[in-house]
């Protein structure tokens, strides 16, 4: 049987970790195996989150004492959860109980929350997708403006291009521009 691995967190130095860190240790987890972060959870960067996500080897079960405290949106909690579980990694929430990946009745749970965040981001795609064709109805264009061959940039990248003294990388890198934005450049040429 694998460890118990704890993660706790609280968003500001003036808040407390102590309940969590008790919860996690009476659900198994020890001091050795508890990992904590005192930082908003809107943070993409948690050394603690990082640090419990390294040790976590096939067989273990990360703990936590509640979702929210785990995850930065419900897509990243459910991203987070699915790759635990394609690595063999349990996952269990102390206080809500219903979520306890180890379990088969836990699984379904998840597979639920996994079904509504897969729903909320079709949700805000058909939203972007309709507002997106509201605006073309009104005659309003998105993107950026097309180049035309005689902008300045575009015939500087073809010159560069001609001469043939430096690469692709070294001419995108003194223009700022990508690969795909060269391409583009070059094709442009009369």
């Amino acid at each position: 049987m694998g460890k118990k691995i704890g993660y706790a967190r609280v968003s500001t130095d003036d808040q407390e970790l102590n309940l969590q860190i008790d919860s996690l240790k009476k659900a198994g987890c020890t001091e050795e195996f508890i990992f904590t972060d005192k930082i908003s959870g809107a943070k993409s960067s948690r050394p603690g989150l990082d640090q419990c996500l390294k040790q976590l080897k096939s067989g273990d079960t990360l703990i936590v004492w509640r979702l929210d405290r785990l995850g930065r949106s419900m897509s990243h909690l459910v991203n987070l959860i699915e790759s635990l579980l394609e690595n063999n990694i349990g996952f269990k929430s102390v206080q809500d109980g219903a979520i306890d990946t180890t379990t088969a009745s836990g699984e379904l749970m998840f597979n639920i929350f996994s079904a509504l965040a897969q729903f909320e981001r079709r949700l805000i795609q058909e939203r972007t997708n309709a507002g997106l064709a509201a605006a073309r109805a009104r005659g309003r264009l998105g993107g950026r403006p097309k180049k035309s061959a005689n902008d300045p940039k575009v015939r500087m990248a073809q010159e560069m291009n001609k001469n043939k003294s430096l690469s692709i990388n070294e001419i995108c890198s003194s223009l700022e521009i990508s690969r795909a934005t060269f391409y583009r450049y070059i094709s442009l040429e009369k």
